[in-house]
């Protein structure tokens, strides 16, 4: 019993820590979205990564940069509609 309550706890502590982690209430499009997200970024941040998609796009690395930052702002589109309660 004590090793699912500190299993437990030690998973609330990473979800309240760690935005992309999700928690019960997660639905698809919040988790696809941390999801392109956190590649856009990782993309941005691995220099040899931009090289490769601006040469594969045959686009500035500049303007690489900021098409995955424009892609970062909706990923998934906007959010669904959410049913009232």
């Amino acid at each position: 019993m004590g090793d699912r309550y500190n299993i437990h706890s030690q998973l609330e502590h990473l979800q309240s820590k760690y935005i992309g982690t999700g928690h019960a209430d997660t639905n698809k499009w919040e988790w696809m979205t941390n999801q392109h997200r956190d590649s856009n970024a990782s993309y941005m941040g691995h220099n040899d990564m931009l090289n490769y998609f601006s040469l594969a796009e045959n686009e500035a690395k500049a303007r690489v940069r900021f098409n995955l930052m424009e892609r970062m702002l909706q990923p998934c589109g906007p959010p669904p509609e959410r049913p009232e309660d």
